[in-house]
């Protein structure tokens, strides 16, 4: 084993450890269900601003322009990004799954299904949120 490759086996076991450690008793199949659909959800929201303020700056500040759904990978629907669930206090879980299935409704050919199907709407099933 070269010292690169100990390097990079020793920190991907620190990482999993920290992995671990942020999960909790949470079953590791449970936190997959949940962690990942929220990190692309994340990174999804992200991306679309990104080429929002591209498509601004190419447009020299269009707005009209920069909402053409050409400028963007994925569509996100009026009250389906992150920023809007992010400010929801109440029936988080409905928001995310409101959230999430518009996103995949909203491109069917590329991203219908990829959420999963995670409980959000049952509070004693979010092992996250425990």
């Amino acid at each position: 084993m070269t010292n690169d490759s100990a390097g990079l086996s020793k920190l991907e076991s620190h990482l999993w450890e920290a992995a671990n450690i942020l999960r909790g008793p949470v079953d590791a199949a449970d936190f997959k269900t949940y962690a990942f659909p929220l990190l692309f959800f994340k990174r999804i929201s992200d991306v679309h601003d990104e080429e929002y303020q591209a498509a601004l700056a190419e447009s020299g500040g269009d707005e009209e322009y920069a909402q053409f759904p050409q400028n963007y990978r994925f569509q996100i629907p009026d009250d389906c990004h992150w920023d809007d669930v992010r400010v929801v206090t109440t029936n988080v879980g409905q928001a995310l799954q409101k959230a999430m299935r518009g996103i995949e409704k909203a491109n069917p050919e590329t991203l219908y299904g990829i959420f999963g199907d995670a409980a959000w709407t049952n509070k004693d099933r979010r092992p996250l949120c425990r």
